[in-house]
């Protein structure tokens, strides 16, 4: 079944005729993904890659079936148009876009809360599951089919993870990237509760980061509902100093929280396996199958 997006996912691209979500809705298209418009105001009636460009979410979805909306627009705009497609029940909702003001995810996160409406990022690589459908801005061809789930904060590292998985004859049902910001739409205890109802999901990698509480508090659900499914975690950023954010807005270990080492006890005490290398993620991750 996956989770998220398959071969049902009909999305609309707000920021289509952007250089980048022009790019992109390209390789969406490539992958099979049904691009059902672009949403730019003042360019309705345009067409970019054959696809209907509208002026508004809403015309947008009362013209096609849509029920995902990628948004790729800058960050200032970035809350008009999530709290639009929230406003018009669009199901899902990935913002790619990075630098979003924190105040603003805040604002969007209640909202999407209230409406029931599920956002991953921002500043998210998006979600794919593999030969079936995606959102975001991943190399789709690196993955691969299979059985393992991946939430990660981080894209490069899950790319890397994916791509060896399918090297070594591993494929995964979906992948998630929660973002790597402080506030998100989504966190790692939001998709381990879809993974443990997900049919097609026999084990779960976890890419964690420094910084924040995400892992610990997932540690703490993993252990109190006692989770079902096979865990291999891993946490970058050993190494990183305190006090300097390291890639990611919410990469950075202040007042002595969000270490390294404080994700990986906690995750351990819960009974998931923490890989210390990427290399060890794959066999950790072969021994869980």
């Amino acid at each position: 079944m996956a989770i998220l997006v398959n071969e049902d996912t009909r999305v609309i691209i707000q920021g289509a005729t952007g250089k980048q979500g022009s790019f992109h809705t390209q390789r969406m298209m490539e992958y099979g993904v049904k691009v059902a418009g672009g949403v730019t105001p003042g360019k309705g009636g345009q067409e970019i890659h054959g696809v209907p460009i509208f002026d508004t979410v809403s015309e947008a979805k009362r013209k096609t079936r849509v029920n995902a909306s990628m948004i790729m627009i800058p960050a200032p705009g970035v809350l008009s148009a999530a709290l639009e497609a929230i406003e018009n029940k669009i199901p899902l909702v990935v913002i790619i876009t990075e630098f979003v003001p924190f105040h603003d995810m805040l604002v969007i996160r209640r909202v999407a809360q209230t409406e029931g409406i599920r956002v991953i990022g921002p500043n998210t690589f998006g979600v794919i599951s593999p030969g079936k459908s995606q959102i975001g801005i991943m190399p789709g061809f690196i993955y691969s089919a299979g059985n393992i789930g991946i939430i990660a904060r981080s894209g490069t590292l899950t790319h890397e993870i994916a791509s060896n998985l399918k090297y070594k004859g591993m494929g995964q049902s979906t992948c998630v990237g929660i973002g790597g910001d402080p506030v998100k739409g989504s966190d790692f205890i939001d998709i381990l509760k879809l993974f443990r109802d997900d049919d097609e999901t026999e084990s779960i990698i976890m890419v964690g980061e420094i910084g924040g509480a995400n892992e610990e508090m997932a540690a703490v659900y993993i252990r109190e509902t006692a989770y079902p499914k096979r865990i291999t975690a891993f946490i970058a950023g050993s190494t990183a100093p305190a006090e300097k954010r390291m890639g990611h807005a919410g990469a950075i270990i202040s007042g002595g929280l969000g270490t390294a080492d404080s994700k990986v006890k906690s995750l351990e005490a819960a009974g998931v396996t923490v890989a210390r290398t990427l290399e060890e993620v794959l066999e950790l991750a072969k021994a869980q199958i």
